[in-house]
């Protein structure tokens, strides 16, 4: 990679790591997206959804959340013979990510997930 290739990979690893510690979501989904996709309507109807999110929320906001890991990079979307599905997977990105976090992933305050909410916001502008 040359550098200025290598400086933009680096970035989108900070922007991404950063991004993992505001959103809802444990280790345990992440890792469940690496083996099998999942869709937001099979997480939410999930009747051990406590393993896979810190906080409850519905079909619509894991869309959001999904759409907006994709853009960084962390998810994709699964692909069928007949085109995108609704169903996520973890990305060799988002695998490098969680690699690097040991444990169960500690949630940023809620000043930084703040922050967050306003960056992703001024992205989707």
């Amino acid at each position: 990679m040359k550098n200025s290739e290598n400086d933009v990979y680096q970035r989108a690893i900070v922007r991404a790591k950063r991004s993992i510690t505001s959103l809802p979501f444990k280790r345990f989904f992440y890792e469940r997206v690496d083996q099998t996709a999942m869709s937001a309507e099979e997480l939410c109807s999930s009747v051990d959804w406590q393993q896979y999110v810190f906080v409850p929320f519905g079909k619509e906001r894991a869309e959001e959340h999904f759409n907006w890991m994709i853009k960084l990079g962390i998810l994709r979307r699964e692909v069928d013979g007949q085109g995108l599905t609704s169903r996520i997977r973890l990305t060799p990105l988002g695998r490098k990510i969680i690699a690097t976090i040991h444990g169960e992933i500690k949630r940023s305050g809620i000043r930084e997930r703040i922050a967050e909410t306003l960056r992703r916001h001024k992205a989707n502008i």
